[in-house]
């Protein structure tokens, strides 16, 4: 009798574990977002609780949605203000010489 009370126990146990332990795996993608400082971290969460009842199909994306932000790079792409001043004045130049080109062909057309 007693073994049977035991193997409740030991059953209610494993089920408990299992029941908060998935909770627990479906947040990892908030934490990260959390960690990150990821501007979409309540939609992630939220998603991560949709996903729980989906089956989660949506987890493995969750993971990944938060994993791309980066606080000092953003989404990935590269800040290269150097270059990108340097490209701007440049198109700037190629505009303006290309407006006063378009000028020029207008008057000589209005003729």
């Amino acid at each position: 009798m007693a073994l049977d009370y035991i193997a409740l126990g030991i059953l209610m146990f494993v089920v408990l574990v299992m029941f908060y332990g998935i909770i627990v795996i479906h947040d990892i993608p908030y934490e990260i977002a959390k960690h990150r400082q990821h501007p979409h971290q309540d939609a992630i969460h939220v998603a991560g609780w949709v996903s729980l009842f989906t089956l989660h199909v949506l987890w493995p994306f969750l993971w990944i949605w938060a994993t791309l932000y980066r606080p000092e790079r953003g989404w990935g792409f590269s800040q290269r203000l150097e270059t990108d001043e340097a490209d701007i004045t440049k198109l700037k130049k190629e505009l303006a010489a290309l407006q006063a080109r378009m000028a020029t062909l207008e008057q000589t057309e209005n003729r």
